[in-house]
């Protein structure tokens, strides 16, 4: 390596965590912020030879702000395709209202503890392990709930288009 690389390796070593930080705070986004503080330090040792002996920390920082700020200035490109996409099906209200009272009567039917694991469950689709540790249960407990629960709701009267008492964790909202 050059006397020159061996200074730009060092450099970029101990301004990377700053560099990277300040990507983060000016993306919000984690891997974007990785690519901009590694665009910085590309670009900063593009122009090492002439910035070495100034304050090369300043320099990558205003080439970083530079770089994002150009990222948000970018207009968002849209490329005609020969395809339309597809077009949401019209929704009946009575039928969506019709569902959400079968769903409201088949859950009060259940116990709070089934209920709380039904909704946790399937409609938030929450692991079963999560599900224990938000309620303070045994993962065991969690199953049995689940299933004696979704074994009522099996009985109980079936909604008028969905006949799968599981698809309440996708039911439409």
């Amino acid at each position: 390596m050059k006397r020159g690389d061996e200074e730009f390796a060092e450099f970029a070593r101990a301004s990377w965590r700053r560099l990277l930080h300040a990507a983060f705070l000016l993306t919000g986004d984690r891997h974007a912020a990785e690519d901009a503080a590694q665009t910085a330090l590309v670009r900063t040792y593009a122009s090492w030879a002439r910035i070495r002996n100034r304050d090369a920390y300043s320099y990558a920082r205003s080439i970083l702000a530079n770089h994002v700020t150009d990222r948000w200035r970018r207009p968002i490109r849209e490329y005609a395709t020969a395809d339309m996409p597809d077009t949401p099906h019209s929704r009946d209200v009575a039928d969506d209202v019709t569902h959400r009272r079968w769903l409201v009567d088949a859950l009060a039917a259940l116990t709070p503890k089934e209920r709380a694991v039904i909704v946790l469950r399937h409609y938030f689709d929450i692991t079963e392990a999560d599900v224990a540790r938000e309620l303070d249960m045994p993962l065991g407990t969690v199953k049995s709930l689940n299933a004696r629960g979704l074994a009522k709701l099996r009985v109980s009267s079936v909604p008028t288009q969905r006949t799968d008492p599981t698809a309440i964790g996708r039911s439409r909202r």
